[in-house]
């Protein structure tokens, strides 16, 4: 199925209520790894989040979709899903939580649905047009004004937000690339074999982690954010998200990320009392904009 192909129908109400959920608990895990990883080292804990969100899916899995067993000739496929998806995303959107606020992280983030469009331009699924590369062009100006206004306040770096932006191509890719699966497999199932095979490809990488982990200095608060980015954002959200694609197409559900850049935004601001100046706000127009003209049909 190609973008142009893809499903034109409105989304039903299951359909919405589990997107709407979705980018809830999206915007919310911003803030909620910003928590986990000032006591965890961030490429273990995506590591250990992914590996355990997938295989308690892949627990329902035999239950939900009985015929949705992982073919042998489909295994490096979704192997690759997985490490676009979760390992390459995940390891680089963590550390890059690290380095920067939650504000700026759902900001730059939210250029995920233009470098999906990228990829689709790549793979020949859609043919550029002039308003994508203006809406690129808005993106990028945006995120331009996002990590120089935010260089001024304490908790951003560059940095970071320049792997979180990288994050986001993956992102945006990664969306992309399930549609031809998801033919194939139900939106739990994938979500449980990439999400697992992703999660455990990580985990060499954990060696990159500076410093070490002592379990018994971990507080409530740092349990109970971990286990909501991997019960409600990992396992949760990343079936949800399939199950829209499968439904509306990829175009219509990265819209949804507008939501979740503004849920991510306030909570930021609120729960953590981040900084948020004229720049991002600029910033942030901009590339709204951006993805909506990038976006529009």
């Amino acid at each position: 199925m190609t973008t142009e192909e893809e499903p034109k129908q409105r989304a039903s109400t299951p359909v919405e209520a589990a997107l709407l959920l979705t980018v809830f608990f999206f915007g919310t895990n911003f803030t909620a790894v910003k928590i986990v990883v000032e006591s965890v080292p961030p490429i273990l804990f995506a590591a250990t989040r992914f590996t355990l969100a997938g295989l308690l899916l892949l627990l329902f899995v035999p239950f939900l979709e009985p015929g949705s067993r992982l073919r042998r000739e489909d295994f490096l496929a979704v192997l690759g899903l997985g490490v676009v998806g979760v390992t390459l995303t995940q390891t680089v959107f963590t550390i890059g939580v690290s380095l920067t606020t939650a504000a700026n992280t759902a900001l730059v983030y939210s250029t995920a649905p233009v470098w999906g469009m990228l990829l689709g331009f790549a793979l020949g699924l859609e043919r550029p047009r002039l308003a994508g590369i203006l809406g690129i062009g808005l993106s990028l100006l945006g995120v331009g004004f996002i990590v120089y206004g935010g260089l001024e306040f304490a908790g951003t770096s560059l940095l970071g937000d320049a792997l979180i932006l990288v994050a986001a191509v993956f992102w945006g890719s990664y969306t992309v690339l399930s549609l031809s699966l998801l033919q194939r497999y139900s939106p739990v199932a994938l979500a449980a074999y990439a999400m697992t095979l992703g999660g455990l490809a990580a985990f060499p990488l954990a060696a990159l982690d500076p410093g070490g982990l002592d379990v018994g200095s971990l507080d409530g608060l740092t349990w109970a954010a971990a286990a909501y980015s991997a019960l409600c954002s990992s396992a949760f959200g990343f079936a949800a998200w399939g199950y829209g694609v499968s439904h509306v197409g990829a175009n219509r559900v990265l819209i949804y990320q507008y939501l979740v850049t503004l849920t991510g935004v306030t909570t930021g601001i609120v729960l953590l009392g981040e900084d948020f100046g004229l720049e991002q706000l600029v910033g942030a127009v901009v590339i709204l904009c951006g993805v909506y003209l990038a976006r529009s049909r």
